[in-house]
Order: structure tokens, then C-alpha cells, then sequence
């Protein structure tokens, strides 16, 4: 059947079109009116490393595979672009570009969040004596005023993963890019930004709040690009987008692109929109993210939740008046380390793994410490395995990985349930990790809490169709999306958290062993 004649005419049914652009995949989902999936598409992200420790994606190609997989999906649910009512975005948080304002022209890759050439500028921020300085300053400010919004300055650490260093990087020695800056003609975007940016040809500028607040650039208090870091890493503050709500009318994509004009209804970071896709709308709610990476979401509701290290605050999403803050924490290395497993032919095919953990009783103490990437809150740790004998076996070596998610699970949820003054509610779960029984399994043994699953785990993209339809009248309401949840499985503890104990405890010393390498 052509595309479009399944459904046409004035009354044909009408679509909504979530895209997620990862770290790893570029995918499109089709939605109708029940959030059933009517047409996929995705593409594999291709990274670069042009040195050791770089990691950029080439813009071209990223804008090419972005609008494949929405042609390629649209055509896969047998539609025309007209009846698609609007388009939603998800991407990958703190991975940016800057390019020339009048003529379009990047001074410069995608540089990912994966990164680490801003290591050296880090590690130097990091032991300086103006950062001391700050911290007792702040410090003195929380005490004095009690207020949280000098709780998250007073133990400021910078890290690999965050824009700021990055930009700064950017700015010493990319000469274009600096000069550009100085004459207000270089533009700052995430990648939600320079998507926008080239579906409207250029005439619409603009990021959302959650995307802003992920940068580390942006103040979630005060919801504002900040200057004082800015001053302190000497960014000028002429190059940052405005910043506009997540369900909101961006414009349209060019007619040129898709053949019609689609509006672009949402965009949004892909861990808020994964929270947003899962529902979790109420204070307490909480969302795990088990893909490349790991994130642990906690629904703050009204208050924005400065809790300490290894936790951050963020804005959730805001729509109209109404605005969302969110804690997380992050693992590193969970998808990657399993991917990596594949690559060096531990197994053939993910779905393996769970089976293969279960043929045996347990790692015979073998314990991976995940550590490929610098770990925001480990950045000492080095990737190992400990404890091989001659009898370990590749079912081994696969439990040891799987156990380390679960246990890296354990830490992250113990940390939140201490720092965090919410009741937790539910728990769900997505992410391609998700789909691993063991794991969760496991993760919900030690957590000693429900985990719901869903029956799709590709949530970043059902959440951006789900802010662009509320945005164009295609759903109602957030009740409305609620009744759209279907669950495929829930973990329910079936063993004590003992049982785990001795496995965990020689896991922890692993830890150990491995920082400081």
C-alpha cells in the first residue's frame, strides 16, 4: 500500500512522533491516540575518536539520522507526514556545539558527554585554592541562611561529564569560536538546540529547562544560565539559547524537510523525558534508567532538593506554571560494560546473559568493577575483574558484570533513601537493561521494593510524544497518560537481603582495590 492511502481523507486519525537521539541509538517511535507504537525506526549513533579520551559525534551525520529515522518510521506505520500532529525530542544530555550565528557553521564536532579532554582543567579546578575558597564561602551562607540554594556551591566539584569545562576548553583553543564569542556571534546548543535549529532553517534558537539544567551551566534555583560560573570560567554569556518550557510550541519543521510542515511540540532531556514517559508525575516517584549509563530519578515535586554529593538537582520538565524538580544520581558504565562483554565474545546475544548468571550458584567470588569511563563519582576507579581462578567459567565472568549493576543498583538507591526527605512511592524501571531479568531481579532482592517494567522500555521517546501531545490537544491530561500505562512484568523481593551479603561485601573491597590505579 503507498504511504498514505491507509488512512486519509479530513477524518483520518492523527499521530504523535517521539524521537530519542542517545548516546548509542537514534530511534523513532510512532504513537496513536493509546500510545501503541504504530511504526519504529533507529540508527546506530556513530561516535568519533579522534584522540584518546575524545569522544565527538559529526553533526551532519547526526542530522541525517535523525530525520531517516522519522521518515523511515512514519513509512513503517504505513502514514503520510500530514497526519502526523506533532513532533517530540528527547536527546542526550550536555553534549553540545557551538557554531557561527550569521552563518550557521559549527566551529567544532559534537563534543559528547562522554568526553574527558577537559580531564587536566578538571583535575587542576578541582585542587585550586579559589575552589577552597568558594566552598568555605558558600558553606558559611548555607549555615547563616539555611537556605539550600548554597548547599550545592558550598562542595562544587567539577567533573568530565559536565558542559562547563568543556566550554571552557572549547574557548581556549578553538581561536574561531573565541573570536566568534567576542564579536556576540557564537551560538551554544545542546543537541535539542541545533536539531531545532536546523528543522526551522535557522529561525528558531531556543533549548527547555530540563535540557538547560542538565548542562550544569544553568542555575536551578534561580532558572537561569549562571553568570557566576560563567565569570569563573571565563564563558561568555552572550552564547546561550533562551530557554522556553518542555511542552511547548517550538514552530514547525520546514516544509522542505518532511514535505509538510510538522509542528515541534517538546523537547526534552532524555532521563526527564524517560521519568515522563514512566509517569511519574507525584513527589516520591522513581524512575531507573539502566542503559549506557545508569540514573536513579527521584520526583521532588515543588522543592528542588540540593542533597549532597553523588546527587544532583534538576528541573524535570516545565509546562506552563507548573514546574518539576527532580534528584538524580548516576552509575557509569552499565550498558557499556555488557557491550563490551558481546564485543570480547563472552556471549552472542544479550538475552543470553540472565540465563547464563542463573546456571550457576553463584560468581565463585569473581567481581567486576565497572570503571571504563571516568566515573562522576569515582574518577579514580579502574575497570577490573578480581578473583579469577582456573575454574572461572564465561558464566562467571557474565554474573560478576551483572551482579556489579545490581550492586552499583543498592549503593545508589541506599544514598538516595538517606539524603532524600520524600517517602519513595513506586519504582519503574527501562532502558535496554530493563529487559535483563537477573539484573532486576537482584536489584530488587537488595532494594527490598517493587520494580514495575513496562511493556515498551524505550521510554525517553514515548515521554516526548507524550509532552508534544499534551502540547497539541492529543491527550488531554496527565490522568489521561496514566491510564495509557501498560506494565509488563513487576519484580517482587524473593530473597533476603543476608543472602547477598558476603557476595557484596567482597565486591566492595574489589571497589577499593580498584581505585587510586
Amino acid at each position: 500500500m503507498p504511504c498514505g492511502q491507509q488512512e486519509s481523507g479530513a477524518g483520518a486519525a492523527r499521530y504523535v512522533v517521539g524521537v530519542d537521539v542517545g548516546s548509542t541509538m537514534v530511534k523513532c517511535h510512532v504513537y496513536d491516540r493509546a500510545a501503541a507504537v504504530r511504526g519504529s525506526s533507529s540508527r546506530k549513533v556513530e561516535s568519533l575518536y579522534p584522540r584518546p579520551g575524545w569522544v565527538e559525534l559529526d553533526p551532519e551525520v547526526l542530522w541525517s539520522q535523525f530525520v531517516g529515522v522519522i521518515k523511515e518510521a512514519v513509512q513503517a506505520a504505513g502514514l503520510h507526514m500530514r497526519q502526523v500532529a506533532g513532533l517530540g525530542i528527547s536527546t542526550q544530555r550536555a553534549t553540545f556545539i557551538t557554531w557561527h550565528k550569521r552563518t550557521g557553521k559549527p566551529f567544532h564536532n559534537f563534543i559528547s558527554w562522554q568526553d574527558l579532554r577537559s580531564a587536566e582543567l578538571v583535575n587542576s579546578w578541582n585542587k585550586s585554592l579559589l575552589l577552597k575558597v568558594i566552598h568555605v564561602i558558600f558553606t558559611v551562607l548555607h549555615f547563616l541562611t539555611g537556605n539550600d540554594r548554597y548547599l550545592a556551591p558550598s562542595f562544587l566539584t567539577f567533573s568530565t561529564q559536565q558542559t562547563s569545562m568543556k566550554l571552557s576548553w572549547v574557548f581556549k583553543n578553538i581561536q574561531e569560536a573565541e573570536e566568534a564569542a567576542r564579536k556576540n556571534n557564537c551560538c551554544f546548543g545542546t543537541v535539542d538546540t541545533w536539531l531545532l535549529y536546523r528543522l526551522t532553517k535557522g529561525s528558531v534558537y531556543a533549548t527547555d529547562y530540563s535540557n538547560a539544567s542538565a548542562t550544569g551551566v544553568f542555575e536551578p534555583f534561580t532558572k537561569c544560565w549562571n553568570p557566576t560560573l560563567c565569570n569563573l570560567l571565563s564563558i561568555p554569556m552572550s552564547i546561550y539559547p533562551p530557554v522556553k518550557d518542555t511542552s511547548f510550541n517550538f514552530g514547525s519543521a520546514d516544509s522542505e524537510i518532511f514535505g509538510v510542515p510538522i509542528p515541534i511540540l517538546a523537547v526534552v532531556a532524555d532521563q526527564q523525558s524517560a521519568m515522563f514517559g514512566e509517569c511519574c508525575f507525584h513527589p516520591g516517584d522513581v524512575k531507573l534508567t539502566m542503559g549506557t549509563g545508569g540514573f536513579w530519578n527521584v520526583n521532588t515535586g515543588e522543592h528542588l532538593f540540593a542533597s549532597g554529593r553523588g546527587l544532583y538537582p534538576l528541573i524535570g520538565w516545565k509546562i506552563g506554571e507548573e514546574v518539576v524538580y527532580l534528584t538524580e544520581g548516576c552509575i557509569s558504565d552499565i550498558g557499556t560494560a555488557i557491550k563490551w562483554a558481546q564485543d570480547i565474545n563472552l556471549f552472542t546475544n544479550v538475552d543470553e546473559t540472565a540465563k547464563m548468571a542463573r546456571s550457576i550458584v553463584d560468581s565463585q567470588g569473581v567481581c567486576f568493577v565497572p570503571g571504563f569511563q571516568v566515573s562522576v563519582n569515582d574518577p579514580d576507579l579502574c575497570a577490573s575483574f578480581m578473583g579469577l581462578k582456573p575454574s572461572t567459567t564465561r558464566n562467571h565472568l557474565v554474573r560478576a558484570i551483572l551482579e556489579s549493576v545490581a550492586f552499583r543498583n543498592k549503593q545508589l538507591y541506599d544514598m538516595i533513601v538517606k539524603k532524600i526527605r520524600i517517602p519513595l512511592q513506586t519504582i519503574r524501571a527501562d532502558g535496554g537493561v530493563s529487559n535483563n531479568s537477573f539484573v532486576m531481579q537482584m536489584t530488587s532482592d537488595l532494594i527490598n521494593k517493587k520494580i514495575e517494567k513496562p511493556v515498551n522500555a524505550d521510554m525517553s521517546s514515548l515521554g516526548a510524544a507524550f509532552l508534544a501531545g499534551l502540547a497539541s490537544g492529543f491527550w488531554t491530561d496527565k490522568e489521561q497518560l496514566k491510564k495509557l500505562r501498560r506494565i509488563e512484568v513487576v519484580f517482587e523481593p524473593q530473597k533476603d537481603l543476608e543472602e547477598y551479603k558476603p557476595a557484596m561485601d567482597t565486591w566492595l573491597q574489589a571497589m577499593k582495590c580498584s581505585l587510586h590505579w
